[in-house]
């Protein structure tokens, strides 16, 4: 059988990372794999929005989205919210 366990951590100096957990049993053997979260540079940042944006307007102007009211976005909405609570 195979448990996860899902930790996040912070590299120490020398790129060393420590994980402590009762779940990991002496002498069990375990698969490490690391994600590392990078931070995006401004510029980088800058670009997903101008994607993100460039994306809307391509959207908006789809036929189909031409034709929803008001009306029909509100009733989505409330579903969407009903559903959740």
């Amino acid at each position: 059988m195979i448990t996860a366990l899902r930790q996040k951590v912070k590299v120490q100096p020398g790129g060393q990372i420590e994980i402590r957990s009762p779940e990991l049993e002496p002498g069990s053997i375990a698969e490490v794999i690391v994600l590392i979260e990078k931070q995006p540079t401004p510029g980088e940042r800058q670009a997903r929005v101008r994607e993100l944006a460039a994306l809307f307007e391509t959207t908006q102007a789809l036929p189909q989205a031409q034709t929803i009211t008001e009306e029909e976005i509100a009733a989505e909405v409330a579903a969407y919210r009903a559903s959740k609570g």
